[in-house]
């Protein structure tokens, strides 16, 4: 299974990354960051709304500084958070993500809910300019469900590369993948451990015992056997050395379609019909 998969502009993106969606700015999440990459991550997620822009970006300089990794070689996300940002407002987000992080550029840049409007529409218009200008490798969106896409692409030029959403076994997202698979669109898995919830469950310490792996472990394999990026979030050493040992192993297509079959449609984070920024 490669450890890559090409984007809808050929760009290659690294098929498991590091997230960070929940942790604390600050000097550990900057050490588990070069963590991270020193244990082979090459793609690292952040966001605006997360507060730890500074520390991922910490951690990624201090790694390149130290020669573990160069630059080229890694893989960044950030999102912009779309609570009525105007285009020239979204322009300038981008830019303070990159100060923030200290790095000249993102890899890939997302707009981070679609809200309860269209007010997107604007914001990626935005994004499509940063990435004419040759200033981000590609340009994407997050739990947009299909309504989303089908108003996003009637209305722009650029296709998204990823659709980054909530997914796990329990929250399988066909529908969406289908219309994703269908317009060349990257699905990108957050949580897709449950927030360790799902870690216990019988079914899956079934399967892996029989693999001689963990859940966890299971379950990203999963994601990528189904070609699904996926991006878990660890701050426990041990578990980001562990998240990353999933390639010396495949799961039969019998496993596959038990673990398919464990989904309940359900949202263990907010459900993108009702999301709107709090407001």
């Amino acid at each position: 299974m490669s450890k890559s998969f090409t984007l809808n502009n050929g760009i290659e993106i690294p098929s498991i990354g590091y997230g960070t969606f929940r942790s604390q700015e600050g000097q550990d999440l900057a050490a588990n960051t070069k963590l991270a990459i020193k244990e082979g991550y090459r793609s690292i997620d952040t966001a605006f709304i997360y507060k730890n822009e500074t520390s991922v970006g910490q951690g990624i300089r201090e790694a390149i500084e130290e020669g573990i990794v160069t630059r080229e070689e890694l893989f960044i996300t950030t999102k912009v958070w779309n609570d009525g940002l105007s285009f020239d407002e979204t322009l300038q987000a981008y830019d303070d993500s990159l100060k923030r992080l200290g790095l000249d550029y993102v890899d890939l840049y997302l707009i981070h809910w679609p809200g309860q409007d269209d007010h997107y529409i604007e914001v990626w218009k935005a994004l499509e300019k940063i990435y004419a200008e040759g200033r981000v490798k590609a340009i994407g969106v997050c739990n947009f469900h299909v309504r989303h896409l089908e108003n996003l692409l009637s209305q722009t030029t650029v296709i998204p590369a990823i659709n980054q959403i909530e997914l796990s076994p329990k929250l399988t997202q066909v529908t969406v993948r289908k219309y994703c698979e269908n317009h060349s669109i990257r699905v990108e898995a957050w949580s897709p451990l449950m927030n360790g919830e799902l870690l216990d469950n019988d079914v899956l310490t079934s399967i892996a015992k029989q693999y001689n792996k963990t859940a966890a472990q299971i379950i990203l394999r999963w994601d990528i056997q189904s070609g699904i990026v996926t991006i878990p979030k660890s701050m426990t050493p041990s578990r980001i050395a562990e998240n990353l040992n999933i390639f010396d192993f495949e799961l039969s297509a019998e496993h596959m379609a038990t673990i398919d079959a464990l989904n309940e449609d359900f949202h263990y984070g907010s459900n993108p019909e009702v999301f709107n920024f709090g407001k």
